[in-house]
């Protein structure tokens, strides 16, 4: 591999953020409840990370289960409160009844962060047509980051989409990083990277004991050592 791809490790606390770093992890995204998959974290926790180590952080803005923004006030105050603690990046995507981006949700939140960097997360694996959503995005603000399984199933489904969707990089709509995430394993790997994908993000990969245990940094170890170091 020609250059060092990017580990992304979902973290809840500071133990997990600690030992995430202790295994090479390149950025954490910081949630609380995985049962709803990953909402909006405490702004304590964010300060007690950030002070805790020196990965970038992404910090996830989604008020509940689903992918309907719900409250914008809420979501807006939520960003607001998140960089009051200094987070600088952060998660988030909104759909609408008809599974189309909810545009006005994202622009409200988006315009919120003032062009801090911002992942578009798994919304895109539920909606009606990626492609039209990432055109309607193309030039968004901040945008940098897709995080996709290819598919709402997962890794496994969604590996075809993945791969078109690497082979289309730099075309309008898709200049966006693609972060592959959503039961990705490790034999996944060695196929996404020849498709030119460089950006990976784990979650109960990192944690042999489940969600009810910690980030293992051998876990995270292993993975840094098969992606390259």
């Amino acid at each position: 591999m020609s250059k060092r791809a990017v580990l992304e490790v979902i973290a809840l606390d500071v133990e997990d953020a600690v030992a995430a770093q202790a295994g090479g992890a390149d950025r954490l995204e910081l949630v609380t409840d995985m049962a709803a998959d990953g909402l909006t974290p405490a702004a304590a926790t964010v300060a007690g990370i950030r002070a805790a180590v020196d990965l970038p952080v992404r910090v996830m803005l989604r008020l509940a289960d689903g992918f309907a923004a719900g409250s914008v006030e809420r979501l807006v105050e939520a960003a607001r409160a998140m960089r009051g603690v200094g987070a600088e990046e952060f998660v988030l995507g909104f759909l609408g009844p008809d599974g189309g981006v909810d545009l006005g949700a994202v622009e409200r939140v988006a315009g919120e962060l003032e062009g801090c960097r911002w992942t578009f997360h798994r919304a895109i694996d539920r909606a009606a047509d990626r492609d039209a959503l990432r055109k309607q995005l193309a030039d968004f603000p901040g945008l940098d980051t897709y995080l996709t399984a290819g598919a709402a199933a997962g890794v496994d489904a969604g590996l075809p989409t993945l791969l078109a969707e690497a082979g289309r990089r730099g075309e309008p709509g898709y200049e966006q990083r693609l972060l592959v995430g959503g039961g990705l394993r490790l034999e996944h790997v060695p196929l996404l990277v020849k498709a030119g994908v460089d950006a990976f993000h784990i979650g109960g990969a990192a944690r042999p004991e489940g969600w009810g245990g910690p980030v293992s940094a051998e876990a995270v170890a292993q993975w840094r050592r098969v992606l390259g170091g």
